[in-house]
């Protein structure tokens, strides 16, 4: 299962760059609306990852690649695989003299892992980039609307 960490990786990301990198982890913890130590913990995952660099005590985080470069798939993988390495999970210690306990993690397999490729393959596809353009369409188009 993806984690939140996934969505608030790329809300970071996004608003690092809207921000011109001028932000904290508290900055960000008030949009994102969590705990600062969960920004740093997270914070932590993109850095090792090379996607970001920041320096403690000093305000500012850099994107270490530009935002087209950077993609869904980039962050998918800088915060979810160092805990899964797999999208899904099947159940194990099954009843093997049940016909179903015994196959069912055989017939799952292959629908699976073709679910996950063909995730990371659309996450692939999708920049930081495009993220933000979307984020900044949308609040131009609601800022100009009338009341």
């Amino acid at each position: 299962m993806i984690s939140s960490r996934f969505t608030v990786a790329v809300h970071i990301l996004a608003l690092v760059h809207i921000n011109n990198g001028n932000v904290t982890s508290d900055y960000i913890a008030a949009s994102v609306n969590t705990n600062p130590a969960v920004i740093r913990r997270i914070m932590s995952m993109l850095s090792k990852s090379g996607l970001i660099a920041s320096h403690p005590g000093v305000i500012g985080i850099n994107l270490q690649k530009p935002i087209s470069a950077i993609t869904l798939l980039d962050v998918y993988r800088a915060v979810e695989l160092p805990e899964t390495k797999e999208l899904f999970t099947v159940h194990q210690n099954t009843n093997v003299q049940c016909m179903v306990g015994k196959e069912i993690q055989q017939a799952l397999e292959t629908p699976l892992t073709e679910a996950q490729r063909q995730m990371e393959q659309a996450l692939a596809h999708t920049s930081i980039e495009s993220v933000v353009a979307d984020i900044l369409h949308r609040h131009n188009n609601e800022a100009g609307s009338p009341s």
